[in-house]
């Protein structure tokens, strides 16, 4: 079996050369020896190699080495052909212009072991500097844990990336297959997946470029593709030798961090011939050596160890290219992933039914309709992150746990920090930002000492699109993915009572609403100052209240928000109370899990929880005020969405068409008893 190195194929057969081996005889030092001669060979053609590699990095990044003499720009889909990876170049560069070209929509079939939330997140920036180069089809082939798979099966869902193909492998059925092999490295039973893919991927697929998550491409993934013309006789995989001198074992006393000749080969990215490996019994062929090599080893103490890209150490790494690698990893980290939905021109796409009905619906609206944009945004499909973050939590066992559901944008994080000391339960919010946002995001995260001790907080990322904010369909995204079975529907900018948390779980059952149709009322009150002595108990917020320090939420700009909910009542309330429905009414609500989605044609402001607590009226939900919660909303600037709606009458006159179209479904759908939401209406 031959491997290469930086292009050159190296002959090394596991089953013949294996120091440890009960048939290493003396004659197999003569062969050691040998085989420390070519590796020094080899060493000089990687150091004649990386002279060469720097001068024409010297030269500037834009210009193609070898043959290429022509410069693509970045619309054109082709950049520099270094491949960040520490400074390794995939296959020779240099000999790329005689390689023979890859077909034009041929498909490039690309294989990635990925678990867990951490490397989630890492191969969206993989994938991001694939489809920026890319020109032909790609199929991915996703070996993933089922952390994984829920949250790249969303994000592929929702990019909506044409002439792109995902599946997906279980790789928690694979770990038996190599959990027998002891291993010290971080990557843990993960890092080992790839020696079984000639087994797990389809028995009809010839070959497939095998990527870490912390891979980010510089060219077009066709140039890797097209390595596999050179592979002659009985070469079956693609490899190319570490880079880094930590592998030399020289840089302390007593370093042995490597226990092979030489740097040893990255596995960072891998070429595999697989049809010839199935020949060659590869499955048969590792076991065999890696139980030889384990009777002196006793562990693998590495895996696939290169540059992290996403460690901040690793981007101090010494290297003379390392501001060229760091900025492209960077570019592409933040990178609008919605502008890689682009078409393959001239290549056939497999019919996507999701694309389709969108199309369709889209189709059905009058673009000379002025309220088009405000229709056209329920249909959009916005691409969606699920837990950008760890996230860890099982439910309390007497099934009255309760998650806080809220959304927000960028210009609310700081409530983040506010809430999770108010609120000890699990909380799943959607945030809209953009991908450099969900970067500052995630920084802002990591340096909190309290959102990091927190792993009940699911974060769920929706990309921003289009000009209104999603409102309603990011509180669905946040219901959606809840674990407990009831929910509390608040907003962002509210901060629960401390002790809410358990007082719920015990309204929960005091008020039966496992069995019933209930939704518990948590009256709002606000405070218009920025710094709060926030009340520890009813008596002190009703001692505020009538201080002027609290109000009852909104009573001077909407007062029929949330006048249903009788404040006068509840002071002196010690039991819970029922309210009726009124106009206009949209309290904050505890409600169960199964409960109705949010319309999503209420964007930006206006009527967006109003239309749902009208919903939960119409499917015979009782409103039962909490005599003994409460929350408080604290001050902020005015929204972009509520200074539109005040500036422009145009949006004014659409949402009161919207409104007008929402009752009429209502309508339609709950026949008589609906009519009372119109007459309402007309009287309010």
């Amino acid at each position: 079996m031959d491997n290469w190195i930086d292009g050159k194929p190296v002959s090394l057969s596991p089953l013949e050369s294996q120091p440890h081996s009960p048939r290493y005889t003396a004659s197999s030092q003569r062969d050691r020896e040998s085989l420390e001669v070519r590796m020094r060979e080899v060493e000089e053609e990687n150091r004649a190699l990386r002279k060469q590699l720097s001068l024409a990095q010297s030269r500037g990044p834009s210009h193609h080495r070898g043959n290429h003499s022509k410069t693509y720009s970045m619309e054109e889909g082709t950049g520099d052909s270094e491949s960040l990876r520490a400074g390794i170049v995939a296959g020779n560069s240099s000999e790329c212009g005689q390689q023979p070209a890859v077909e034009k929509c041929e498909t490039i079939h690309v294989a990635i072991v990925c678990a867990g939330y951490n490397a989630s997140r890492d191969v969206v920036t993989l994938v991001k500097s694939v489809l920026f180069h890319r020109r032909n089809p790609l199929h991915f082939h996703l070996i993933a844990d089922a952390i994984a798979k829920q949250i790249l099966a969303t994000l592929f869902q929702t990019w909506m990336v044409p002439a792109v193909r995902i599946d997906f492998y279980d790789a928690d059925e694979l770990k038996s297959e190599v959990s027998w092999i002891p291993n010290k490295h971080y990557s843990g039973i993960y890092g080992l997946m790839k020696l079984v893919l000639t087994k797990t991927l389809p028995s009809n697929l010839e070959r497939v470029i095998v990527l870490d998550t912390d891979i980010t491409f510089a060219t077009d993934i066709a140039e890797l593709w097209a390595v596999f013309h050179k592979f002659k006789g009985q070469q079956v995989l693609g490899l190319v030798e570490n880079q880094s001198d930590w592998y030399l074992g020289n840089l302390w006393k007593n370093h042995r961090p490597w226990p092979a000749l030489g740097r040893g080969y990255n596995t960072g990215v891998i070429l595999l011939l697989l049809d010839k490996l199935r020949k060659m019994k590869w499955e048969q062929m590792w076991r065999l050596t890696a139980e030889r090599e384990l009777m002196s080893m006793l562990s693998t103490s590495l895996a696939d160890q290169v540059i992290h890209w996403n460690s901040p150490k690793k981007l101090r790494v010494k290297n003379k290219h390392v501001e060229f690698f760091r900025n492209l990893y960077l570019t592409f980290l933040e990178y609008d992933g919605n502008l890689l939905r682009r078409e393959l021109f001239g290549c056939p796409s497999e019919a996507d039914i999701n694309s389709e009905n969108l199309q369709k619906q889209l189709s059905e609206l009058d673009e000379d309709d002025l309220c088009y944009e405000f229709r056209r945004e329920r249909f959009t499909v916005h691409r969606t992150h699920l837990y950008f973050l760890h996230y860890e939590y099982e439910p309390a066992s007497d099934n009255t746990d309760v998650t806080l559901v809220a959304q927000l944008s960028m210009d609310r994080l700081q409530m983040l920090e506010a809430i999770c000391k108010h609120w000890e339960g699990p909380i799943s919010l959607a945030l809209y930002l953009s991908d450099a946002e969900a970067q500052q995001f995630l920084r802002y995260a990591q340096g909190s000492e309290v959102l990091m001790s927190r792993h009940n907080v699911g974060y769920h990322i929706v990309y921003k699109e289009g000009q209104f904010y999603p409102v309603n369909l990011l509180r669905n995204v946040a219901m959606k993915h809840i674990s407990t079975p009831y929910m509390f529907l608040s907003d962002i900018d509210f901060l629960p009572m401390y002790g809410l948390y358990e007082y719920l779980r015990k309204s929960v059952i005091q008020l039966d609403l496992a069995n019933t149709k209930k939704a518990l009322i948590v009256p709002a009150f606000e405070t218009l100052r920025y710094r709060l002595s926030f009340p520890k108990s009813k008596a002190e917020l009703l001692s505020m209240l009538d201080m002027g320090t609290l109000f009852t939420f909104r009573y001077h700009v909407w007062t029929k928000g949330h006048a249903p909910t009788n404040f006068a009542k509840w002071r002196t309330a010690t039991t819970p109370y029922r309210v009726e429905w009124e106009a206009d009414f949209e309290p904050y609500v505890v409600v169960r899990k199964d409960c109705p989605e949010y319309d999503r044609r209420f964007v930006g402001f206006g009527w967006n929880k109003v239309a749902h607590i009208m919903e939960l009226d119409a499917q015979e939900y009782e409103f039962t005020v909490l005599p003994n919660a409460y929350m408080i909303h604290m001050p902020h600037a005015p929204s972009f969405d509520i200074t539109k709606f005040r500036s422009n009458k145009q949006y004014r006159i659409c949402l009161k068409t919207l409104k007008e179209e929402f009752q009429q479904d209502m309508s339609r759908h709950y026949g008589f008893a609906a009519l009372k939401y119109l007459t309402a209406e007309n009287n309010s």
